[in-house]
């Protein structure tokens, strides 16, 4: 059973910094794309982040790139979502997810596309 558990979430200021972390367990990821998405109150779960396990192909959403990266341990299952520069309107519960079609396109930003999801972890960011 493939599971994914996030942590690193937290309260921090504008402008600070971030780690999240999700370790990923049950299966063998080599040919999956690895997701981070996040969902404010009274919004829908929106595209951040994903990557190939390989690390060949990535994609960001336009309001995180040059702030976020998204990245995989070599010697551990898990994917990283470092986070700069931090604003209030990056608050909201981050969620790991998987897609294991093994496609060869581009990371897909639908959240429908992806198979497991972690139970999220919170951020609040203050101003």
């Amino acid at each position: 059973q493939v599971q994914l558990v996030e942590s690193g979430g937290g309260l921090v200021q504008t402008g600070d910094s971030l780690r999240l972390s999700c370790v990923v367990s049950g299966g063998t990821f080599a040919r999956d794309i690895m997701a981070w998405f996040r969902q404010a109150p009274g919004k829908e779960r929106e595209f951040v982040a994903a990557m190939s396990w390989r690390g060949d192909r990535y994609r960001y959403e336009d309001s995180v790139k040059g702030r976020f990266t998204i990245s995989r341990s070599a010697a551990a299952d898990t994917v990283y979502l470092q986070m700069k520069s931090l604003k209030p309107e990056d608050t909201a519960v981050y969620y790991c997810a998987v897609d294991r079609k093994q496609r060869s396109a581009p990371p897909d930003m639908r959240a429908d596309e992806y198979d497991y999801w972690g139970h999220g972890t919170q951020v609040t960011v203050s101003s």
